[in-house]
């Protein structure tokens, strides 16, 4: 085994020097000139959060070639992006079977899987800063190829899916010292125009639900020129309630129909929450274990026609350390999914990181109903760890987060 230091600095360079195609074979490469490592393989996670897609596997003659799908639910896989730590088994031929998460500021891309002659915490420590490495080439790379967004398609995608799924953010989850948002959609099978919505300022956080009535391509273009008012709204530096005027202005121009939605603008130095309700079902606040739905006033969705001049009101919110604050779309809770208890699954997931509360979330809709489901069902989380957390640090290693890397036989998470 080459005694080197695998630094991060030497990957990325390493990586930049190739093709965007083939990047992270170089990764899988430098593992197995390292630490004579075997099977190195990059797992993928799919669109819809279900299964894993083996997208390059560097010790194999069709090195970066290979789309072998794996189940996520109840797999160590599953268990690793989870806690965001390694997990450690026998190979069974003498070796260690190392898997890592490849994760970028809170959002899970996939796993880095290795078996390697030796796994020390030295070896280790450099695996997990091989993943980190990964997740930042796959980040940026994406831009210049479809093999990722290729790859990710475990089913058949739509037209109308196609669009929903590219006005969404690129990062379905963010980590910052005073939060953590992520954000989950299970598509219904005639696309029903959901979107979610987050972007970081210096001093301001801004989110965003839409539901553009309608269903398939026409949902989609209505949620398209939704957020794209939106989104040149807030660029230009409009406030909330401009922004949400802008909205409504578009669709009534175009004459493309109807939208509720929520926008949120949230403080970072004191976690106050500027709120404007068109016509969208009220989020639910979790504070102190208790679950209550927040009493927004309604304004007309964005789109209707007045006889007077639509007024976006704008309404305030305090958000205290450890609040966890959802906004939910109506297939959240619409005919089969409201056999779901939203706010009891919110209580028991509030351990959870908002990644993993927004999956099962999305999981138990989506298996209420039938995995068929009627409408668009949508959740976005927001956790608030306090104004300038300097005691919170989200640049963590995937493998520095605490105990040791689990090994067989340890109890999953919570």
């Amino acid at each position: 085994m080459d005694g080197d230091v695998l630094g991060l600095g030497d990957v990325l360079a390493e990586a930049e020097e190739a093709s965007p195609v083939e990047s992270v074979d170089v990764v899988a490469r430098n593992l197995q000139k390292r630490f004579g490592a075997d099977h190195v393989s990059f797992l993928l996670v799919d669109l819809i959060g279900e299964e894993l897609v083996r997208l390059t596997t560097a010790d194999g003659p069709e090195s970066g070639h290979d789309m072998e799908r794996v189940a996520l639910r109840g797999s160590v896989y599953e268990k690793v992006l989870r806690s965001q730590r390694p997990h450690v088994e026998p190979d069974g031929r003498g070796g260690k079977l190392v898997v890592a998460p490849v994760t970028n500021r809170g959002d899970c891309v996939g796993v880095l899987e290795a078996t390697l002659p030796l796994a020390d915490d030295s070896v280790l420590r450099q695996v997990a800063d091989a993943a980190h490495a990964l997740a930042y080439i796959i980040v940026t790379d994406r831009r210049f190829t479809d093999l990722y967004h290729r790859a990710r398609r475990t089913t058949t995608t739509s037209l109308a899916a196609e669009i929903q799924h590219h006005l969404l953010p690129s990062a379905a989850c963010c980590e910052g010292a005073e939060f953590s948002v992520a954000g989950g959609l299970v598509p219904a099978d005639d696309i029903g125009g959901d979107t979610y919505d987050y972007t970081l300022d210096r001093e301001v956080l801004h989110l965003s639900i839409t539901d553009a009535m309608g269903h398939d391509t026409e949902s989609a273009l209505l949620a398209t020129l939704l957020l794209g008012a939106l989104r040149g709204a807030r660029r230009a530096g409009y406030d909330i309630a401009a922004q949400a005027h802008s909205a409504h202005r578009a669709l009534l121009d175009h004459k493309r129909g109807l939208a509720t939605g929520q926008l949120l603008r949230v403080t970072l130095d004191d976690g106050r929450v500027e709120l404007i309700n068109a016509g969208h079902p009220r989020p639910l606040l979790l504070r102190d274990g208790v679950v209550e739905e927040l009493p927004l006033r309604p304004n007309l969705p964005f789109g209707v026609a007045s006889p007077t001049p639509v007024v976006y009101q704008v309404q305030e919110l305090e958000l205290l350390p450890g609040d966890r604050l959802l906004l939910l779309t109506d297939g959240m809770q619409e005919r089969a999914a409201a056999d779901v208890d939203l706010p009891a699954l919110v209580r028991e997931t509030r351990h959870l990181h908002p990644r993993e509360a927004v999956r099962v979330l999305v999981t138990a809709v989506r298996d209420a109903c039938g995995g068929h489901l009627q409408d668009d069902a949508t959740v976005l989380c927001l956790d608030w760890h306090g104004a300038r957390n300097a005691d919170r640090h989200v640049a963590v290693r995937d493998g520095d987060r605490g105990p040791a890397p689990s090994q067989p036989g340890d109890a999953g998470p919570a």
